[in-house]
Order: C-alpha cells, then sequence, then structure tokens
C-alpha cells in the first residue's frame, strides 16, 4: 500500500481507497495497484463481435455494460499495461489477445480521483476459455456484433443496466486512433 501524498490530510483509509483533503478539495485515491491505474480493454473477435461484459456494480447498486477492465497491478507485483489489458480480458471474457496496442491514458474522474485509465486495443483475439471473471465478480460476457452493439447497448440502457460512458470512446477506437487518424 502506498503512502498518502506530503501534501494532503488522510480523512479516511480503507483496504482499497483513501479519502484525503488539499487545502478544501477532498478526494479519493486507491492505495494499491499501479498509481491509481486501470486498463480498458477494446476487443473485437474474428467474427466481428465486440466483447462486452455485464456484472453487478456495488456502488451503483445495478448491472453495468462495460468493456473489459481491471486494475493494473492489483495482484501482480510486475505488471505492465499490455500484461493487465490481457490478463482481465482473459479472466473476464474467456478470449486471449495476440497483440495489445495502448491507445492512450488518462483521468476518469478528476474531480473526484487519482485513477487513470488506459485504453488498450486487443487484437488477434482467440478463444481460450469461458471468462466469466475471478472470485465473486459474477461476469457475463457478451459478443455483439459490431454494426449492432450501439443499439444493442441502448437496448441494454432500457432494460436497467447502467452504461459506462467510456464504452463510447471505446466503439470509436475499434476504427480510429485517439487523433482521429484510420486504425493502423
Amino acid at each position: 500500500m502506498n503512502a498518502p501524498p506530503a501534501d494532503a490530510e488522510l480523512l479516511y483509509e480503507g483496504q482499497w481507497l483513501r479519502l484525503v483533503r488539499r487545502g478544501r478539495w477532498e478526494s479519493c485515491e486507491r492505495t494499491h495497484g499501479r498509481d491509481g491505474m486501470a486498463v480498458l480493454v477494446i476487443a473485437v473477435t474474428p467474427d466481428d463481435e465486440v466483447l462486452f461484459v455485464d456484472q453487478y456494480r456495488v456502488p451503483l447498486g445495478a448491472r453495468t455494460i462495460e468493456m473489459p477492465a481491471g486494475l493494473v497491478g492489483d495482484s501482480h507485483d510486475v505488471d505492465t499495461l499490455e500484461s493487465a489489458a490481457r490478463r482481465e480480458l482473459v479472466e473476464e471474457t474467456g478470449w486471449d489477445a495476440g497483440r495489445v496496442d495502448v491507445l492512450l491514458v488518462g483521468p476518469t474522474s478528476s474531480g473526484m480521483s487519482n485513477e487513470r485509465i488506459a485504453f488498450a486495443r486487443a487484437l488477434d483475439l482467440r478463444k481460450v476459455g469461458d471468462g466469466g471473471g475471478v472470485d465473486d465478480e459474477d461476469i457475463v460476457v457478451h459478443a455483439v456484433p459490431r454494426r449492432d452493439a450501439p443499439a444493442w447497448l441502448m437496448r441494454k440502457h432500457a432494460e436497467g443496466y447502467e452504461l459506462d460512458l467510456k464504452l463510447w470512446a471505446g466503439l470509436w477506437m475499434i476504427d480510429h486512433e485517439p487523433d482521429g487518424s484510420p486504425r493502423r
């Protein structure tokens, strides 16, 4: 567990998160993993299906639709963005990537948390298992034809699922580089 920054007043520290104050500003920090870093995996199967996962998220009190994702370095001493992306993809979906390209890294909620997320594109996928997550994650995997993905997501929203807004950035990055140019 890393220590709070010297300029921060510690308000609370739990197993996974801590609440700190700098001046009048309160924020949340991850206490494990690599510097609050997470990775989101953009993955399309050889049949042109986008891989989504759904799982119950306690903070929202609802099931969510997301792209496979996880923390970097949360349970592995030596973890890169690429290795974390590959591990999370296999654990959550049962698909492995022949190649992982890290596209962009940035904050997820800069007004509240130090968490940053890396968008990673998984390429050359092959099925290696069932997925479903580890421990009690209870992840359901959805392989949705790419052309139908936005409409499918909106149907899931109408059914009461919460949608991670990063999904639309991920869908865009299937075919584009972060600068808007066509995917290389």
